[in-house]
Formats: C-alpha cells, sequence, structure tokens
C-alpha cells in the first residue's frame, strides 16, 4: 500500500519542487490535445462504421438506435416533457424517470430549443461534444502526470474499450467523464474553484457523479491537514462546491417524494438498484457460473474482474489521491450495488484513471517493440468494434 503523502503529492505542487512540475508537454497542451483528439475520433469513427454495417444488414437505421436505445429515451422523454413519468409494474417495483439526473436533459433540451434539430440529434450532439471535451481532459490529466505520449495513449484505450459504444450514444456518461477529467486536472493543477465547480455539474449529470466530489474533497482535506488549516480561501469553497450538485438534486428528490433523506435512494430501490456491497452481484456471479447465462454476463463479470485488477496496479503506481478516490469510488459503486448487472461496465466508462498503468505499459512496449504495441491496439479495437455493435444491435439486453 503506497503511502498516502505519495499518493497526494501531485495534488498542490510546492515552490522550487520540480518533480511534481507539469511536464513540458502540458505547456502545449492545446495542440497536443488535438492530436489526442484526433486519435479518439477516429476510433470512435471506424466503431461506428462497423455499427452501422451490423445495424443496416439486419435491417435497421444506426442513428435510431444510438439516440433512442434503453435510458436515451428517458433522458429524451425528460427534455421533451420534464420529470414526471412512471411505470408501475407491480407495487415493488416502480420505474420512475426521477431516478435519472437533470443535467443531461436540460443540455438536449436547450439544443432543441435553440437549434431545428430534433431530440434524438440533439441528444447525440450533446454526447458527441462531451466525448470530445472529456478525451481532450482525459489527455490533459495522462500528459500532466507521465507526459505526451501516455496522454494519447489513455484517450486510445479510453476510446477502445469493450463498452465504448456508449460514447457514441445519447447517454450520460460522456457528459459525466467531461467534468470529471477537467475537474481532476483542475484540482492537480491547484485550481480549486475549477474544481469545485465541475465536480458540482458532474454531480448534476449521473449518480455515481458523487466520486468526483469525493474526490476534490479528499484532496481538499489532505491539504488543509498537511498546511494545518493554512489554506487559501479557494480550497474552502472548491470543497464547500464540490457535492452541490449530487446532493442538491438528491435532496429535490426527497422533496418531491415526501422524504428529504430517503425520497431518492426509495426511486432507485423501485428501479431494483441499491448499494448491498456487492451481495446482489455475488449471487448473480455464482448463478453464471452454475448456470451460465447471454454472453453480456459473463463478458461484465470479466470487465469488472479487470477494473479491479487495474485498480490495484493503479495503488501500486504511486497515483494521485484524487485519482485513486475517484476511481475507487466508481468501483465501489459498480461492485457493490445490485440490480442491472449487465450495466456495470458502463458505469465503469468514467473511470478513466484505472487505464492509466495499461497506458503506460502501451508507450514502453511501443518504444521497445512497436510492432507488439500495434497488435495489441488492433485487438482491442477488433474487440471494442464487434461487442460495440453487438450491444447494440443484436444483444437486446440494456446497456
Amino acid at each position: 500500500m503506497t503511502h498516502p503523502t505519495t499518493l497526494a503529492r501531485p495534488v498542490l505542487p510546492e515552490p522550487g519542487d520540480r518533480a511534481v512540475r507539469p511536464p513540458r508537454a502540458v505547456r502545449s497542451l492545446p495542440s497536443a490535445a488535438i492530436t489526442a483528439l484526433g486519435v479518439f475520433a477516429a476510433a470512435r469513427l471506424a466503431g461506428l462504421l462497423v455499427l452501422a454495417g451490423a445495424a443496416w444488414a439486419t435491417g435497421r437505421h444506426p442513428v435510431a438506435l444510438l439516440a433512442r436505445s434503453w435510458d436515451s429515451a428517458w433522458y429524451l422523454g425528460i427534455a421533451a416533457h420534464g420529470y414526471g413519468r412512471a411505470l408501475h409494474f407491480r407495487p415493488t417495483v416502480v420505474h420512475s424517470d426521477l431516478a435519472f439526473f437533470p443535467l443531461y436533459p436540460a443540455l438536449v433540451r436547450a439544443v432543441t430549443t435553440l437549434t431545428p434539430l430534433t431530440g434524438g440529434s440533439a441528444g447525440l450532439l450533446v454526447s458527441w461534444t462531451a466525448a470530445a471535451a472529456a478525451a481532450c481532459g482525459v489527455y490533459a490529466v495522462g500528459a500532466r502526470l507521465h507526459g505526451r505520449a501516455v496522454g494519447t495513449a489513455l484517450v486510445l484505450l479510453w476510446g477502445l474499450l469493450p463498452h465504448s459504444v456508449v460514447l457514441s450514444m445519447a447517454y450520460t456518461e460522456p457528459v459525466l467523464t467531461a467534468f470529471a477529467a477537467w475537474s481532476l486536472y483542475a484540482v492537480l493543477d491547484g485550481r480549486w474553484l475549477w474544481a469545485g465547480s465541475l465536480a458540482a455539474l458532474a454531480g448534476l449529470s449521473r449518480p455515481n457523479g458523487f466520486a468526483v466530489a469525493a474526490a476534490v474533497l479528499a484532496a481538499a482535506a489532505y491539504e488543509v491537514r498537511r498546511s494545518r488549516g493554512r489554506v487559501s480561501p479557494g480550497v474552502w469553497a472548491g470543497a464547500a462546491l464540490a457535492p452541490a450538485g449530487w446532493t442538491g438534486y438528491v435532496l429535490w428528490v426527497g422533496h418531491h417524494e415526501g422524504a428529504l433523506l430517503g425520497g431518492y435512494f426509495q426511486v432507485q430501490r423501485l428501479w431494483g438498484s441499491r448499494f448491498d456491497l456487492g451481495e446482489g452481484s455475488l449471487r448473480f456471479v455464482k448463478h453464471l457460473l452454475l448456470h451460465g447465462d447471454r454472453f453480456v454476463f459473463p463478458m461484465t463479470m470479466v470487465i469488472v474482474a479487470a477494473a479491479v485488477l487495474l485498480y490495484t496496479l493503479l495503488i501500486a503506481d504511486r497515483a494521485p489521491l484524487p485519482l485513486l478516490v475517484y476511481g475507487g469510488v466508481l468501483l465501489l459503486v459498480a461492485v457493490g450495488g445490485s440490480g442491472f448487472f449487465e450495466s456495470k461496465p458502463r458505469f465503469l466508462l468514467p473511470a478513466f484513471p484505472l487505464l492509466l498503468p495499461l497506458a503506460r505499459a502501451l508507450v514502453r512496449t511501443a518504444r521497445a517493440r512497436p510492432w507488439h504495441a500495434t497488435l495489441v491496439v488492433g485487438a482491442l479495437a477488433g474487440l471494442s468494434f464487434a461487442y460495440g455493435a453487438y450491444l447494440v444491435v443484436l444483444a437486446n439486453t440494456p446497456l
């Protein structure tokens, strides 16, 4: 286990400490980020072409699949009509749109108001724009910590995850990742107001968006402890702002449901989602091992297990404290939550810091044996494109 001071050291550079100064790559961040963005766009465009071919081969329209699949329909309904829809299946199973956080549908509503785009097209525009901003933020974090090559590799790996097709859909993961990546970058750079404000927006994006606030609060707490309370007002302001978005929406739903502190969590329980320290996940894994199931489920089990391993490597790699907290909270929510087992890899999409050890290994391999690195990237791309098309076009399983 890494010593806490090692984990947190990059949060606030100390005068004269060259070890924590940003690499030269970050000083040319805009031009370098364009390259990383191009790599990400190429990866996702290739994946979309494979998906489009699969969709047309089955007589379906790829844009409709990307814009109106599963949760996308809920978000577009909120954008068009506001909150108030609920599907009653039985007393213990009620799907209410209050389970969905408001920032993404608000952005979609703004686009449809200001442009002639329909809801589905506006949803894709918001998601694709957010994915581009997220790719730049992911690059910025990787480049600041380990240089330009690792930043680019980090973006490439993120764009080639098995569930990266979601980054091209009308879903909220790109929005959360964009705010999370730039909030974490702001924390590493000591810009506390930016970090807290972006964390608040991340908290309005998704239920697991509180992971960003947790990272900012942990970094601020360490800085206060290290400085014995003698910190700038910005640290306190950033820490106060960080949880405001997530807490505000949860309390609003609680007020709407007549139970201020528990109303939102009751809405989630009626969807079948709750945090039970992994008991439900373990039961489902036991079912898979004993009886088998559709391909999506064992693939989910492998992805989550890989995420746990990657988090262990991230700790061994002495990553900064904010990245460890952020990735750890996202992983804890995915592993410890029950309901919709097949969605766990999607919940982990914003956890890009888990890919840092792989990005560093890929860069080392590319320098020593370029052909080996090319084979690895090609295999990841093949898996990502084929599995993404399978999930959206053929699997008929909630993402």
